[in-house]
């Protein structure tokens, strides 16, 4: 039977390819959400910097996160360039870190020196299924059609948005809430971050299939958006 799952959209504050530290904010994340399930921001781990090194998901710099959602029971979902050079959601528990998501559809400068994943992605926990999205996947009507096919609960994204463009992501989430009847969750970049973005949204948001926020996050680093989904 399911249970509640209690769900949270973080925005920490990042240092420029600092693996190391990034893993420490996201642990001291996990420990203070109180959530089943904790969603970052798109290249979390590493920053929005299109040259950062690839991660190894069985780097030790990892070790602090591992730990935290090993004492707390957490599914944590960061972002991380990946060997193969794609853009990926790295998921993390108390078992390790893996990689779990490959963005499929790519911005800007990314195809430069990324490659698009090639399928959607679900993850089952505590009898619900996520649906996976890294940033632009959410704008494209394909991406939500067919990872929904494939049976979601929720669509849980990874984004980055220019302040000025943060009504764009809210669309967006609304769109795909209420045109597949599931609740959104939408980890989004706060503060200052590579190629040009220096004032990312924040606004890290939740909503229901009926299209209403049920948690919304500030604009400024460090705040989190939480709810407990029934």
């Amino acid at each position: 039977m399911r249970t509640p799952l209690r769900i949270a959209a973080a925005q920490p504050a990042c240092e420029p390819y600092d693996v190391a530290v990034n893993a420490a904010r996201h642990a001291a994340v996990v420990r203070a959400a109180d959530a089943r399930v904790v969603v970052f921001p798109e290249l979390s781990l590493t920053g929005y910097h299109l040259d950062a090194p690839v991660l190894d998901p069985a780097d030790p710099a990892l070790i602090p996160l591992v730990d935290a959602c090993a004492v707390t029971g957490t599914l944590a979902l960061a972002g991380a360039p990946v060997n193969g050079d794609h853009i990926a959601t790295v998921a993390v528990d108390g078992h390790g870190a893996r990689v779990a998501y490959r963005k499929m559809w790519l911005g800007g400068g990314e195809p430069r020196r990324f490659s698009p994943g090639d399928v959607p992605t679900v993850l089952e926990v505590d009898g619900w299924r996520l649906g996976l999205a890294i940033c632009k996947d959410t704008g494209v009507t394909e991406h939500a059609r067919c990872t929904v096919g494939d049976g979601i609960d929720v669509y849980a994204a990874a984004v980055l948005e220019d302040a000025r463009a943060a009504a764009v992501t809210d669309g967006r989430a609304l769109r795909i809430a209420t045109a597949h009847r599931v609740h959104v969750a939408v980890a989004s970049f706060a503060g200052s971050t590579g190629e040009g973005y220096a004032d990312a949204a924040g606004g890290s948001a939740i909503w229901s299939p009926d299209g209403i926020v049920l948690a919304r996050a500030g604009t400024a680093t460090g705040d989190i958006a939480r709810t407990v989904l029934r």
